[in-house]
Order: C-alpha cells, then sequence, then structure tokens
C-alpha cells in the first residue's frame, strides 16, 4: 500500500459532497457548500493515490473558539488510522492558532465519541460544562 498524501486546504465542494454521501450524511446544495468552504479556517484532505479517502476541516474565529467539522473516512477506508491522521493535523493547526485557553468543539456522531476522547474531547456535561446543544435551522418538512 502506497502512503497517504495529506493535502493541507485542498478540500473542494466536490470532495467534501462525495466522502459525505459515502457515509450517508445530510447533503447540502453545491453553492451552499461552496460558500460554507469559503469560511473554512483549515481543512485537510487524505489522499491514497488520486483517490480522497479521508477529510476534516476546522472553523471558527482563528483565536478563541474553532469547531471542528466534517471528520469524514471513506468507509472501506475506515479503522487504518486515517481518522488519527485527520485529527491530528486539525488539532495542530487549532493548537498552533489558538490563543491562551482557546475552545475547541465537536458534535460527535452516536457511537464515534470513543473515537474523539482520544484527542482530549469530553463527553458533555463534564468537568464543570454543560450539555452540548444543537438546532436544525430552515429544516426541510
Amino acid at each position: 500500500m502506497e502512503p497517504y498524501i495529506i493535502e493541507k486546504n485542498g478540500l473542494t465542494p466536490e470532495i467534501y459532497e462525495s466522502l459525505r454521501e459515502k457515509v450517508s450524511l445530510q447533503h447540502y446544495e453545491q453553492p451552499d457548500v461552496e460558500e460554507a468552504l469559503k469560511h473554512t479556517l483549515f481543512s485537510v484532505v487524505v489522499w491514497e493515490g488520486s483517490v480522497p479517502v479521508g477529510i476534516g476541516r476546522v472553523v471558527g474565529d482563528g483565536r478563541i473558539v474553532f469547531f471542528i467539522k466534517d471528520v469524514v473516512v471513506e468507509p472501506s477506508r475506515q479503522n487504518r488510522g486515517i481518522g488519527h491522521i485527520i485529527m491530528g493535523e486539525l488539532m495542530h493547526y487549532i493548537k498552533q492558532n489558538g490563543c491562551q485557553n482557546a475552545y475547541a468543539g465537536l458534535m460527535a456522531l452516536t457511537g464515534k465519541e470513543g473515537f474523539y476522547e482520544k484527542f482530549g474531547f469530553c463527553v458533555r456535561p463534564c468537568g464543570g460544562q454543560g450539555s452540548g446543544m444543537t438546532q436544525l435551522v430552515n429544516r426541510e418538512a
């Protein structure tokens, strides 16, 4: 097997939608994905040869708040360390750019919490932090 190639800030709408579709994540229209990716602080694409096999990105304000989004590994390539490569790159970016006591957050898919705990994340509530909360806005009926 050839080594993985790590491409920083190379995430395209096509790669984004292709990998998200393979793991049955929410589909978004192309113009929405294009606009969202313009606001990405940092992204990583992991390639196996000419095939993108994993992605991840960071959004936020670039100093105090960072949010990890869209950590996706192609299903047939899972459990091969690609997710660890992605998270390592994302966390390195956050540690290099975050100020003292910067906040990094994410919303794990059900059953994936243990993966993120390996990188220092805790399932809330923990350590005096309340529950994380989300809302889907403009949801389809």
